[in-house]
């Protein structure tokens, strides 16, 4: 799916509201695209305007995110980004162990 994104999408609104709710700056987000491994599943149950998917991964200096997003074209569109909680750090290290 990543290998035909063209990059990302930003809104203001969205950057500032990441870092003063999670302290989650926009460059973490893109991170997690990129490293290994990361989980991601469909948002069934969010998804009622918009398709939307989560992704489990980890920044370049190993932080662990969770992040809600969308595909606009050939841009992700970063809807919000938070820390895992204790259930996805489980998840995600259960995959780790996988990879």
């Amino acid at each position: 799916m990543y290998d035909v994104m063209d990059g990302f999408e930003w809104d203001d609104w969205n950057r500032d509201k990441n870092w003063l709710k999670h302290k989650v700056t926009y460059r973490e987000c893109e991170e997690v695209f990129f490293n290994s491994p990361r989980i991601t599943y469909k948002d069934i149950k969010h998804s009622l305007f918009e398709k939307r998917h989560g992704i489990l991964g980890k920044t370049d200096n190993k932080r662990l995110l969770h992040i809600t997003f969308t595909v606009r074209g050939n841009l992700i569109r970063i809807i919000s980004a938070r820390d895992m909680n204790k259930k996805e750090r489980i998840k995600y290290a259960k995959k780790q162990k996988n990879k």
